[in-house]
């Protein structure tokens, strides 16, 4: 039963982490869908978009908090 405490106390603070993104996704900066690397296609009526910088950025980000919190 002493097993169960730490990733519950884990998936709470995500859960509460992925209620402030929710909340305050109008308020992040435009610049962060549109940064150099991102692959825009469009074609007629056809558009494709990969946020492939996006992605690495946000991937940089939470592998150091990740990195910072294990320490």
């Amino acid at each position: 039963m002493n097993n169960l405490g730490k990733p519950l106390i884990i998936m709470g603070l995500f859960l509460v982490a992925v209620g402030l993104v929710i909340s305050f996704a109008p308020k992040l900066p435009t610049w962060l869908g549109r940064l150099p690397g991102d692959i825009s296609f469009r074609r007629g009526n056809f558009s494709f978009y990969f946020p492939l910088a996006t992605c690495l950025l946000i991937s940089a980000i939470l592998s150091f908090i990740i990195w910072l919190l294990r320490k």
